[in-house]
């Protein structure tokens, strides 16, 4: 697999407290990573890393091919949890300074500021300070500053705090355009949806370990537990329950429905496969509703962080 970025064997301590123990990851280039994990778990210590804002005390990063170094400043596009815009700056100058700091001409920065200012519906925000817009506002600006480079390697860090759901959509739509423009994007966030909706890859740390990564798909794989939300129309409904329960495993479901009158949850033996269950309940009754119960990112969070 291509990957753009790199850590290798990552340990970080503060004092006596270690931040990060031996974590390595890889992000495939052209795809949105998922760094999660519950607060205070590592996750910040490492994007600082890759940030070049502190030094591992063991361990490489490597990005695009290359050990980490000053000059990668450039490919980097960072969007803190905690903004950092200048408060008494005006919003164009301010944005026009930052875009130059990142390597852009005066003339390109701003090219490219208005393209943005315009497609965000914001170019009335230009000559306002920064502290009379509101936290969405302002975050507005600092994605639009953090993005605007076009760099390999964005960094989003909870990039949906402050948002409207409306301002929420938008911004997710364009993380996504800008990984099918060719952008590799560490996300992390404690909103699991959105690692639903946004993630190809995701990693898990805790407690200073990683403990899980993988693609998004093959980890769910890993966590599956080959149970199926069955709705059933029968006149016999104990008799069912019954045999059911000689074959398989099963347990009382809830969700809405307005036909079947059981409702179960039935686990399959590994190895057994759907259909056989699926077979199995159509010669004895009505099937309605028939869905496997995948696991979410925020069950397997939690399992996972529990059994660690």
């Amino acid at each position: 697999m291509d990957n753009l970025l790199v850590a290798e064997n990552i340990i970080k301590n503060y004092g006596d407290y270690r931040a990060l123990n031996d974590v390595s990851l890889a992000v495939p280039r052209g795809s949105v990573f998922g760094l999660l994990g519950p607060n205070g778990a590592g996750k910040t210590s490492l994007i600082r890393i890759i940030n070049q804002i502190t030094l591992p005390d063991q361990g490489t990063v490597y990005l695009d091919n290359e050990k980490l170094e000053a000059k990668h400043i450039k490919d980097i596009g960072y969007l803190p949890e905690e903004r950092g815009l200048y408060k008494s700056m005006k919003v164009g100058e301010q944005a026009l300074y930052l875009a130059q700091l990142k390597g852009l001409s005066k003339k390109e920065a701003k090219a490219r500021l208005e393209y943005w200012f315009e497609k965000f519906d914001i170019s009335n925000w230009w000559g306002k300070k920064v502290q009379e817009l509101s936290k969405g506002m302002a975050q507005k600006v600092q994605f639009i500053v953090t993005v605007m480079h076009k760099p390999k390697l964005l960094i989003f860090d909870e990039p949906f705090s402050g948002f409207d759901p409306v301002n929420a959509n938008l911004i997710k739509d364009e993380i996504l355009q800008l990984r099918d423009e060719g952008a590799t994007i560490i996300f992390s966030t404690h909103r699991m949806e959105s690692v639903e909706e946004l993630c190809d890859h995701i990693a898990l740390i805790h407690k200073s370990n990683k403990i899980l990564d993988g693609k998004l798909i093959d980890v769910k794989k890993q966590f599956r537990t080959n149970t199926f939300e069955v709705g059933i129309h029968t006149e016999n409904t104990e008799i069912l329950r019954n045999e059911l329960n000689e074959k398989f495993s099963i347990s009382e479901a809830s969700f809405n429905s307005i036909y079947d009158n059981l409702k179960l949850n039935i686990q399959i033996p590994k190895g057994t496969s759907p259909n056989e269950l699926l077979q199995f309940l159509t010669s004895r009754a009505e099937i309605s509703h028939f869905v496997e119960m995948i696991p979410s990112v925020n069950d397997i969070f939690i399992q996972s962080v529990e059994n660690n």
